[in-house]
C-alpha cells in the first residue's frame, strides 16, 4: 500500500509540475521573440518604450553576455537594470514549493488520488492569483514608464504646434532639424550626425544581409552580431532559401536610451522603416513568402556600440511585442 500511494503521489506530482510548465511556455512564448546580441549590462533589460516603439521590446534571447554579470550601471534605475524576477523565483517560488511538498506530503500519509487533485486545485488558484498579480503589476509598470521620445516641454510644445518629432531624420526630408539636445534617459549626449550613421548604417546592415556580404558585415556589426547575422544567412542556405531586402527608406525613430560603460557608449534606438522584404529560392529565384511589389512595415529596436569615441557598430537587433 504504502508502494502504491508513493506511487500515485509521484504521478499526481508530475501532472502538477506538467500543469505549470504548460503555464510557464505559454507565458514566455508571449514574450519569445528574435532578439540577439549584446545591450552591455543591460542586455537582460527591457529598453524603455518611445512614441516609435510605444510597446516592449522583445526580449535578448540568444546573447553571449552572462546574466548574472549585468550589473547596475551609474545612475540608473537598479529595477529596470536587472532582471526581472519570474513568477516562481522569490517569495512566490518558496510558497509554490511549500504547497507542492505540503501536498507530495499529504498524499503519501494516504490523501490518495482525491487528495492529490485537491492539492491540484489548489497550485492552479495559486498560479492564476500569481498571474493576475505580475499581469497588474506590468501594466501600472509600463504606465509609469517615462517615454523618452516624448520627454522634456520643449518636445511636447514643438509637437503640440504642429512640428516633426523625428529624431532620426526621413529620407529627403528636406532641411534638417537644429541638433537634438540630451533628453531623459540619454546619458552620452546622441548628436545628430549619431543618428544620421544610425540611419545609414539601418539600410547597410539590410542590404549586406541580403547580399550575404560578410565582409561589410563585418566592419559594421560587432563579432557577436555578425555571428547571429551569419547563423540566419546559413540557416536560409541550408533550407535553399535567400532572403531579400531592398528599397529600405526610414519612416521615424528616436532614442530609447544611451548610457556609457567604462570606454563603451551605447545607444538603444528604435526605428519604424519600410521595405521589400522576400523570401525567394535560392535555385529558382521564386518567392516563397513575402510581396516582391509592395512595401511592408517594421519596427525594431537596434543597439549601437561604439568604443573611445570610434566608429558605432550594430550590438544588438530585437524586435517589438505586439499591441
Amino acid at each position: 500500500m504504502l508502494m502504491q500511494g508513493f506511487a500515485r503521489g509521484l504521478a499526481m506530482l508530475a501532472m502538477a509540475l506538467m500543469v505549470m510548465m504548460t503555464l510557464v511556455d505559454v507565458a514566455e512564448a508571449r514574450r519569445a521573440g528574435s532578439g540577439f546580441g549584446s545591450r552591455g549590462t543591460r542586455t537582460f533589460s527591457t529598453p524603455s518604450t518611445t512614441r516609435t516603439s510605444p510597446t516592449d521590446a522583445q526580449p535578448i534571447d540568444r546573447t553571449m553576455t552572462r546574466q548574472q554579470s549585468a550589473q547596475p550601471s551609474a545612475g540608473r534605475n537598479t529595477t529596470a537594470t536587472n532582471p526581472r524576477p519570474g513568477m516562481f523565483s522569490g517569495f512566490g517560488g518558496r510558497l509554490l514549493g511549500g504547497l507542492m511538498l505540503g501536498g507530495l506530503v499529504g498524499m503519501l500519509l494516504g490523501s490518495g488520488l482525491g487528495g492529490g487533485i485537491g492539492f491540484l486545485g489548489l497550485i492552479l488558484q495559486v498560479l492564476l492569483i500569481a498571474g493576475a498579480f505580475l499581469f497588474l503589476r506590468r501594466m501600472f509598470a509600463q504606465r509609469n514608464a517615462p517615454a523618452y521620445a516624448g520627454a522634456g516641454a520643449q518636445r511636447n510644445a514643438h509637437q503640440q504646434n504642429g512640428g516633426p518629432g523625428f529624431e532620426i531624420p526621413r529620407i529627403g526630408g528636406g532641411s534638417r532639424q537644429a541638433a537634438p539636445q540630451p533628453k531623459a534617459g540619454d546619458e552620452i549626449g546622441v548628436k545628430q550626425a549619431d543618428l544620421e550613421q544610425f540611419e545609414s548604417m539601418l539600410k547597410e546592415v539590410q542590404a549586406a544581409y541580403a547580399a550575404e556580404d560578410f565582409a561589410t558585415l563585418r566592419q559594421i556589426t560587432t563579432p557577436e552580431a555578425m555571428s547571429y547575422l551569419a547563423e540566419e544567412i546559413g540557416d536560409n542556405a541550408t533550407q535553399g532559401l535567400r532572403n531579400e531586402v531592398r528599397d529600405i527608406h526610414l519612416v521615424q525613430g528616436d532614442v530609447a536610451e544611451a548610457w556609457r560603460e567604462g570606454a563603451d557608449e551605447y545607444a538603444t534606438v528604435a526605428m519604424r522603416y519600410e521595405s521589400i522584404d522576400v523570401m525567394r529560392d535560392r535555385a529558382s529565384g521564386q518567392v516563397v513568402s513575402g510581396d516582391p511589389d509592395n512595401l511592408t512595415e517594421a519596427v525594431e529596436i537596434w543597439t549601437f556600440v561604439r568604443r573611445d569615441g570610434g566608429q558605432w557598430k550594430v550590438s544588438a537587433i530585437q524586435g517589438v511585442q505586439n499591441a
